[in-house]
């Protein structure tokens, strides 16, 4: 007998989430019962090294409606992201984080407002339960992001969205090492419209999000879509240099039109390190740029898949699905 097409595939990266797998599920599969829509549920594991895969892996053979992809090792959340995006078989593809931060019973008004004719519906956050710190580096990104990069993105939206097939094959046929998902959203185009919800709480466990990977995820958005600090670069390098010229007058005259010596160790100090200082911002921002070209064309994989449970069954796999 052959099966009908999946309508609606649901895309959620996981990474060492035992606490909160049962509830995840339970909630995501309550949604698919409700929807009109032939459904599949696609499980990121993205290398887990606590009972994830486990428990992600034995829930599969028992819902067929649940797929779950296993990477080989942990290639962080944009990847695993991208990775789900290939293995969706929907006409339609929502996705959502697996903290449950992103509330799956809003796929239903996702949907509904996708039906009206665009191709992706984003889901901006008006209220979010995190700490004021967190809130302030969020608020703060999209906001430089969009007066440094001429690719506005949305304020206060992330990955948790639907969009139609097009937009997915689009998003799938970029083979950049440094994803910024929804920057690649956004710059396809097409019909996109914002919905708002309140973002929750997590309902289990801590976030697997560190500053230093938050600060990463910032600088991938920002120098994928602008060459902004490259020319910010480029205007302080410009300032100092009128600022050197200027002091070399000063200096010449001093010396010209009088006989005393030229105090100012100290000011010869802060000038000799601003100048150090603005040289290894430039040369860091130049670095950026540079270890991104670096990446890019090596051209290797994005990823590789370990496993893949579909259908309930089990396929042991050591293929390439990075790029195609």
């Amino acid at each position: 007998m052959t099966k009908l097409p999946v309508e609606l595939s649901i895309v959620i990266p996981l990474y060492n989430e035992t606490e909160l797998i049962p509830e995840l599920l339970r909630r995501v599969g309550l949604v698919c019962d409700q929807l009109p829509l032939r459904s599949e549920v696609v499980v990121v594991n993205d290398g887990s090294t606590d009972r994830s895969w486990e428990m992600l892996q034995a829930a599969a053979l028992k819902d067929e409606r649940l797929s779950v992809i296993s990477l080989s090792r942990n290639y962080g959340h944009q990847i695993a992201v991208s990775a789900g995006l290939k293995y969706a078989r929907g006409g339609v593809v929502a996705v959502m984080d697996g903290d449950l931060q992103d509330p799956p019973e809003v796929l239903p008004q996702l949907i509904e407002k996708l039906s009206a004719g665009h191709d992706v519906v984003y889901a901006v956050r008006k209220k979010r339960k995190e700490g004021l710190l967190k809130r302030f580096a969020y608020a703060t990104f999209y906001r430089l992001h969009n007066k440094l990069s001429p690719l506005a993105l949305p304020l206060d939206s992330g990955d948790f969205c639907i969009m139609s097939r097009r937009v997915v094959d689009a998003i799938d046929s970029m083979p950049e090492a440094h994803r910024f998902v929804r920057g690649l959203r956004s710059f396809v185009g097409y019909s996109q419209v914002a919905l708002e919800y309140e973002r929750d709480g997590r309902v289990a466990g801590t976030s697997k999000y560190s500053v230093v990977k938050l600060i990463r995820l910032a600088l991938d958005g920002l120098m994928a879509f602008s060459v902004s600090p490259l020319r910010v670069a480029t205007v302080v390098g410009l300032i100092s240099f009128v600022v050197a010229i200027i002091g070399t007058a000063y200096v010449m005259l001093w010396r010209i039109f009088t006989t005393r010596p030229l105090p100012g160790f100290a000011a010869l100090f802060v000038v000799i390190m601003y100048f150090g200082s603005v040289q290894l911002l430039c040369t860091g921002v130049l670095g950026e740029y540079i270890g991104r070209i670096y990446s890019e064309v090596k051209r290797r994989p994005l990823f590789f898949v370990s496993t893949v449970v579909r259908d309930g069954v089990v396929s042991q796999l050591g293929n390439v699905k990075g790029t195609e």
